[in-house]
């Protein structure tokens, strides 16, 4: 994206504003498995948080944040998870960006949304029919 679109443009990647913050006063950190970039305040106050940030790759989603730097970024740990990864439980299913208003959306049966196979497969209940 070049500076034309960085000045008017906020949700296709950062702004001029935080390119010129990143490089004055940022530490990358780490990246994820999506290519989002995370970082750090360098410059510390005497009293002051760090402050942390994500610059997307791609279209600007807060879903797209893996948990593991959620909690880095909201400063629930202190490690981010390039140093201290994150102990995954069996259970744990993989990251999933939110896919409302997409083609993998979840419609529960029953819905209104008729797609192709879902006009192909039988109702999952009989509507209430008065007598």
């Amino acid at each position: 994206m070049g500076v034309f679109g960085e000045l008017f443009s906020w949700w296709n990647g950062q702004t001029l504003g935080t390119r010129l913050f990143t490089m004055s006063r940022g530490a990358l950190v780490g990246t994820d498995g999506q290519g989002n970039r995370y970082y750090e305040e360098r410059k510390l106050g005497a009293f002051a948080h760090k402050r942390r940030w994500v610059i997307y790759n791609g279209e600007v989603e807060a879903s797209r944040v893996p948990p593991e730097w959620h909690g880095w970024l909201h400063q629930t740990v202190n490690e981010p998870p390039t140093v201290a990864p994150p102990v995954v439980k069996p259970w744990e299913q993989p990251h999933q960006p939110n896919l409302t208003g997409s083609r993998g959306a979840y419609h529960p049966p029953g819905s209104l949304y008729q797609d192709e196979d879902a006009r192909a497969r039988p109702r999952a209940y009989e509507p209430w029919r008065p007598e």
